[in-house]
């Protein structure tokens, strides 16, 4: 069963009575500063993570052209073997 719109209404009232619209309103600045913060914290992540994902793709580009030169030398050294046997 869910609570209707005079339910809410009533716990609504009890609330404000109880803490008062002062403490209601800096409970709610606060919980606002609160994602604020975390929302920067999170785009501020973000962009370290793209800068280092840009170092790593230029690191990757050296690794190939390491690898392509270790393959012709992987390749000529089996091609001296090769030539050595006939």
């Amino acid at each position: 069963m869910k609570p209707g719109i005079w339910e809410l209404l009533i716990l609504l009232v009890i609330i404000l009575l109880l803490f008062g619209t002062k403490k209601l309103r800096n409970a709610g600045g606060d919980i606002g500063s609160a994602f604020k913060n975390f929302k920067k914290a999170v785009k501020d992540e973000d962009k370290q993570a793209d800068a280092k994902n840009v170092e790593d793709k230029s690191e990757d580009a050296d690794f190939d052209s390491n690898r392509s030169q270790q393959d012709k030398a992987e390749q000529s050294s089996t091609d001296n073997s090769h030539d050595k046997k006939s």
